[in-house]
């Protein structure tokens, strides 16, 4: 049997399963194997019933949605067209990258494994379920199975195991080669003044410069939170959204962190290089060629996120320092995870700061793989808390930015809140590459559905977007039940959501959390008001909606609203379960929660 080319393909959302793909195609490198490491979007999926050795590494977004980059693979392999035995070729593994506190954990990956099996694909081993919430993260999971895939490899392709491994002391070739060119031309920085002409459909490959129009801070100066009201400029773009839509952004590192980069690696800000690839990786398309060491740091470097044990992987390979090399080998290790968990997770310590820690490793790490090292920043997704309806060419968001303390001495920051609350368009025009794509909430089209929404904090931005768009259709019968810590501190919208009350076109509920000796939350709400909701849903067919931060609230307003059910529609404990379960199964009742 001749040796196989073995193809790894991603469905990557945050970057995680793209990191995890990576790592397969490395391991597969020092194996002597032939490999291919692809995302989903940039692979032919007619080609599939020709492979004969694939690795498929994806993970679950939101309520068990596939990832974006993997979209149009899965509406193609879903295809009731495809023929049973299409995959029989097809040897295979499925690697899900999951988080248990999510109710459809690892949903894609189940469903791909179970789909490929039905086409005629052989399964090499069970798929993989890593998940975020074990103590050692993913890798608890992805390690042993890992190990078993290779197994299976080996068993599958004897002769593989005639070939000598590459030792993992040795570095592995950069995927990209740096060439850099004598001139040195300054460049317009990536927030440029001036907006290139929009030729093509916006996109996240042809993401369109709208213009920040303001950046307001909502909460009350003295609050220990600073949430920020945006507004961008979408004229000429045709960019079209509906309520519960969502804009992508990819955010720039700040100036410091750039400088610090270039000098630690002593590199200059201003050159400019051109890229070659070194196998059959394709050229990052979003860095023009030629490109300054500038704009690949500030635009397309992660320099500022907890790096991953890859990482670590990496860095050990260059190190000639025993000590750091040392370390770097027991934070690249299995056994070493919780001491690496320690270093570097539980304080946040980001790549930057590591680089620093590791001096010696630094100043012998070559400009050639800082691509394999660093991973590209991810775009960051905000739901639009406006209607086009009322606010033409206009998309507002609404941003909590992310600061707070951990043992390292700088405070850690949001990558992208804190760009963001950083831009001020009162010191000249500002322009924000961005995008629109679908969210995951859909408001019903008839005129006398009833929509209750629960929306704490900036969980109440989509249902801002909602209520503008149903009160300009002369909707009415709306319900909000808003949550946050102080009526006077942090209550977004308060003066709209009065005016609306007024009107009568809108039924308000808030819960503020710290205003009295108890705390109240909008699950109380919910509770107490068992009868007009139970009257909505039972008699009108009200939609029911949550949207906020992912950890207990969900699971809270939840329990309280199948206690509604309990309580003013009498119905035992397990036909409440199954009305709530009937509802989400027919998007009568849908959330939108990140962590």
């Amino acid at each position: 049997m001749s040796t196989p080319t073995l193809l790894v393909l991603y469905g990557s959302q945050t970057g995680t399963a793209q990191d995890a793909a990576q790592r397969i195609g490395r391991q597969a490198k020092r194996k002597r194997l032939q490999v291919r490491v692809s995302p989903l979007d940039q692979y032919d999926v007619a080609d599939l019933i020709s492979e004969s050795l694939v690795v498929f590494v994806c993970a679950t977004t939101g309520q068990g949605e596939a990832p974006d980059n993997m979209k149009n693979f899965w509406r193609f392999l879903f295809r009731k067209s495809l023929p049973a035995g299409s995959l029989n070729r097809l040897d295979c593994a499925v690697l899900g990258l999951g988080d248990s506190s999510y109710p459809k954990f690892n949903f894609v990956a189940k469903k791909l494994h179970k789909r490929l099996l039905q086409l005629g694909a052989s399964s090499l081993l069970p798929v993989g379920l890593a998940d975020d919430q074990h103590d050692l993260g993913s890798d608890a999971v992805i390690d042993p199975w890992l190990a078993l895939l290779w197994e299976q490899v080996f068993a599958l392709f004897p002769t593989l195991s005639d070939v000598e491994a590459l030792s993992e002391d040795e570095p592995l070739p950069p995927t990209y080669t740096f060439h850099f060119l004598d001139d040195v031309k300054e460049e317009a920085d990536d927030q440029g003044r001036i907006p290139p002409q929009q030729t093509v459909p916006v996109s996240q490959s042809h993401p369109f410069p709208a213009r920040l129009v303001s950046n307001q801070r909502v909460t009350d100066p003295a609050h220990f939170q600073d949430v920020r009201h945006i507004e961008f400029d979408i004229t000429r773009s045709d960019i079209k959204f509906g309520a519960g839509d969502v804009v992508n952004m990819r955010p720039c590192n700040a100036a410091e962190d750039v400088e610090q980069f270039c000098q630690l690696l002593r590199l200059e800000p201003e050159a400019r290089f051109t890229l070659s690839a070194t196998d059959a990786a394709a050229v990052p398309v979003r860095l023009p060629q030629p490109c300054t060491v500038r704009h690949l740091v500030e635009s397309y470097l992660d320099v500022g996120a907890v790096p991953r044990r890859s990482f670590f992987e990496l860095m050990s390979t260059f190190a000639t320092n025993e000590l750091e090399r040392e370390k770097l080998l027991e934070f690249s290790s299995a056994a070493g995870q919780a001491e690496l968990h320690d270093y570097c997770n539980r304080p946040r310590r980001t790549a930057l700061e590591v680089l620093s820690d590791f001096p010696h490793t630094t100043a012998e790490l070559k400009v050639d793989y800082v691509l394999d090292l660093f991973p590209e920043i991810q775009p960051r997704s905000f739901s639009i808390a406006s209607a086009l309806q009322l606010h033409p060419n206009r998309i507002q968001i609404l941003v909590a930015v992310v600061r707070y303390k951990t043992k390292m001495f700088k405070p850690r920051q949001g990558l992208c809140s804190g760009w963001l609350a950083s831009l001020d368009p009162a010191q000249g025009e500002v322009f924000v590459p961005l995008w629109v794509k679908k969210g995951s909430l859909t408001f019903p089209k008839e005129s006398d559905t009833p929509v209750i929404m629960v929306g704490p904090g900036t969980g109440v931005a989509p249902f801002r977007s909602a209520l503008q768009e149903r009160t300009a259709a002369g909707r009415t019968d709306n319900v909000l039940f808003f949550g946050c810590r102080s009526e006077s501190k942090d209550f977004y919208f308060r003066s709209e959501w009065e005016e609306l009350t007024e009107a009568g076109r809108l039924t308000l509920f808030t819960a503020f959390s710290r205003d009295q000796e108890e705390k109240v939350y909008v699950q109380h709400r919910v509770e107490q008001n068992a009868e007009l909701l139970w009257d909505l849903i039972a008699n009108r067919d009200a939609c029911f909606y949550i949207a906020g931060n992912a950890k207990q609230m969900p699971s809270s307003v939840g329990d309280a609203l199948k206690l509604v059910f309990r309580k003013e529609g009498k119905l035992t404990e397990e036909e409440a379960e199954r009305k709530f379960m009937t509802m989400e199964r027919t998007g009568r009742l849908q959330s939108e929660t990140w962590s």
